[in-house]
């Protein structure tokens, strides 16, 4: 569906435009579409040969699921509800499947184990609601540590499913910041909703870009075709991405942007699926399989999902980044061991296929979302002010309280079209 959107050939190159995006995921292209509402031509470059970015719908395993971003959170306010009705594109409240089963090292858990952690897990709202974080930024580890040595690790663990990072590196005042509502899913794949938002508008894809030089009346744009001359650019690459130094500046960011890039960095939130075919082994489908005997290992299993022929394993911080470092195959030898041991050691020959989208070492992302570093709960908003009056950084990492969702993004790219409007009318 994506290369539809595609312009062949070198059309980009030594090219004038009125504004660039740069980045086709959710923020980009919600950043293209208010600037064409405006009136504006947007041009959007994305190095990838797809769009949408982080949010993705994968079917290389025949069934489809989403590989990246799945939730509408917070769907009270979250304007893919609004774009997917206007997409006639369905969504439903999140299922809770067919229950939930806690192991330790592949056996099932005793419910005394069960129950402490259950407790220890609460423990997270119950200290933000409680704790004052008027004074310094703190941890999230720190904001638990006196619960001790044995509690405070379950009660962050759960952090690895969520925001994909250690718990020593989250800002507990970004945290507190979040917002929170109700969950809806698409079942058709939010990715591919993201992608059918992006009809009708000039993207070109297999466009990485390399230098941006802003220090001209306009920007000066370097992507694989050559150079676009614009008025003003929205760069909506992740984080990741900003600080890999793959993209260069000129002159280099000012001190103020520079320190906003240094208080962020990518969490590492990253599935890994794999098409089962036979036996279902006596699973309800959608039942959860959540593998806890060591707190800094924490891996959830999504069994068959809506009665798909997959299972889908959830899993964050440095353990989910050896993993991706490991590679396809190594990930997969052992994941399918963990779920050996659960289900029982036939199920290797049921497992016939493996996807693994791993984030963190995808050069187009180098993370799965952003998270604020411990005193630096400022970083967003010092990261989103316009440079130079004609380029703006956008994105998740930039929406505050919508940081690390596809509807921050969103809000994001819509804020920094009307930012850059109003700077070159």
């Amino acid at each position: 569906m994506a290369a539809a959107f595609a312009i062949t050939g070198r059309g980009a190159a030594a090219a004038d435009a009125d504004i660039v995006v740069i980045g086709a995921g959710a923020a980009g292209l919600a950043a293209a579409r208010s600037l064409r509402e405006a009136g504006r031509k947007p041009v959007v470059l994305e190095a990838r040969g797809r769009i949408g970015g982080r949010a993705f719908t994968d079917t290389s395993l025949g069934p489809a699921y989403d590989a990246g971003a799945m939730f509408i959170h917070w769907a009270e306010r979250n304007p893919w509800v609004q774009i997917a009705r206007e997409l006639d594109i369905g969504t439903a409240a999140e299922s809770w499947g067919g229950g939930f089963q806690l192991f330790a090292e592949g056996k099932p858990m005793a419910e005394e184990d069960r129950r402490r952690r259950r407790d220890a897990f609460r423990q997270i709202d119950r200290r933000l609601e409680t704790v004052d974080l008027g004074g310094r930024d703190m941890s999230i580890a720190e904001m638990l540590g006196d619960l001790g040595p044995e509690s405070a690790p379950i009660a962050a663990s759960g952090l690895l499913l969520s925001i994909g990072e250690e718990s020593s590196r989250i800002s507990a005042r970004d945290y507190q910041r979040l917002w929170s509502g109700d969950d809806l899913v698409v079942p058709t794949g939010y990715g591919n909703l993201v992608v059918r938002s992006g009809a009708g508008l000039d993207i070109r894809l297999n466009e990485p870009v390399s230098k941006i030089r802003w220090d001209g009346p306009g920007v000066t744009i370097t992507a694989r075709s050559g150079e676009i001359r614009a008025q003003g650019c929205i760069l909506t690459v992740p984080v990741g991405v900003l600080k890999s130094g793959s993209l260069r500046f000129t002159p280099e960011l000012p001190a103020a942007t520079r320190d906003a890039l240094a208080g962020i960095h990518m969490g590492a939130l990253t599935k890994i699926a794999f098409r089962v075919e036979g036996d279902r082994f006596g699973i309800a489908p959608g039942t959860s399989f959540l593998e806890a005997a060591a707190p800094e290992r924490l891996m959830n299993f999504d069994m068959f999902p809506d009665g798909k022929d997959l299972v889908i394993g959830y899993c964050g911080g440095d353990y989910a980044r050896k993993l991706s470092e490991a590679g396809t195959e190594e990930a997969r030898e052992h994941v399918v061991g963990l779920l050996a041991q659960m289900v029982g050691w036939d199920f290797r020959k049921a497992v016939k296929a493996v996807s693994f989208p791993a984030w963190w070492t995808d050069p187009f992302a180098q993370g799965s979302y952003s998270v604020c570093d411990p005193g630096h709960d400022g970083a967003r908003a010092a990261l989103a002010q316009p440079i130079g009056g004609r380029l703006i950084i956008a994105g998740e990492a930039t929406a505050g309280g919508g940081a690390m969702t596809v509807g921050g993004a969103t809000l994001a790219g819509r804020e920094a079209a009307a930012t850059l409007a109003r700077l070159k009318a």
